[in-house]
């Protein structure tokens, strides 16, 4: 099989940043699993590619829309059911790490509401239903180019175990 992450690839990735770079690995991830998180594609990857997409798919959810976009767009299991938050502080981000269990903790008390399928309004009233997130994605908004620069770090610093 073709090497998805090639060395032209990474460098290129680089020089547009750390997302470039980190968007050069979930990008070839994605290709992998055909684009769907499925139990049939799900073995295709190890647990620090999961880990890494997993930082993609929180990154991109919480950014534009926060914890209640992310856990109601389907994503919920697989950050906080998943040991996400035991890979972010074995790769340096210990305060992020924290963010995420106790976000995990709303979740799973409420998993069942904020899962259940709503109407755009009563989705949108989600975001009063759960105050308890505000200060989380406050959190990792603020120190979001810190977090990515320390995952990247760690991802240069482990690089054969993410490629694929």
């Amino acid at each position: 099989m073709e090497k998805l992450i090639t060395d032209d690839k990474l460098r290129r990735g680089a020089e547009e940043g750390m997302d470039g770079f980190l968007k050069v690995f979930t990008d070839a991830y994605l290709e992998v699993i055909g684009g769907e998180l499925t139990a049939e594609t799900m073995p295709r990857l190890t647990g620090a590619q999961h880990a890494l997409l997993g930082y993609h798919f929180f990154h991109e959810e919480v950014m534009d829309g926060g914890f209640c976009q992310l856990i109601y767009n389907g994503y919920g299991p697989y950050i906080f059911d998943n040991p996400f938050a035991k890979a972010m502080r074995l790769w340096g981000c210990k305060e992020f790490s924290k963010v995420v269990y106790k976000a995990k903790e709303v979740y799973d008390e409420y998993k069942e509401d904020i899962t259940r399928e709503r109407t755009d309004e009563e989705f949108m009233a989600m975001y009063e239903m759960y105050p308890q997130f505000d200060d989380l994605e406050d959190y990792f908004i603020e120190n979001e180019e810190e977090i990515t620069a320390m995952i990247a770090y760690y991802v240069d610093e482990h690089i054969e175990e993410f490629l694929v």
